[in-house]
């Protein structure tokens, strides 16, 4: 996913966001900046594991190497996880502050925040 491709995606949650009126919300904002943080560092950890490999080696005192996991895939998998926890703190903010006349099944806020 490239950054310009981000770029957009999130201009379009927020034109969404502002036709709901959640747009200005002071928790909405904050949990979808540290959204962009978290897909900024996904993004990272997956070049470094493509880059890297999937594996480290590391030599002890006395030479001998050991292969282990890649660090970063742990911080992937955390951040990815956590970044799915924020995905779902949001849809529970637009949730709680939309209107309650609008239908759920035809949200275009919810539809990109769950990747449809």
């Amino acid at each position: 996913m490239s950054k310009q491709n981000l770029n957009d995606q999130a201009q379009e949650i927020l034109k969404i966001a502002e036709k709901h009126g959640v747009e200005q919300n002071f928790f909405f904002l904050t949990t979808f900046k540290r959204y962009q943080v978290q897909i900024k560092m996904l993004i990272e950890l997956e070049k470094t594991i493509n880059e890297e490999g999937i594996t480290v080696k590391k030599a002890y005192n006395q030479g001998i190497k050991n292969t282990y996991v890649h660090p970063a895939i742990s911080a992937y998998n955390k951040t990815a996880d956590c970044a799915n926890k924020t995905v779902a703190t949001l849809i529970r903010i637009i949730m709680n502050m939309r209107n309650s006349t609008e239908d759920i099944d035809d949200d275009p806020l919810l539809k990109i925040l769950n990747g449809s």
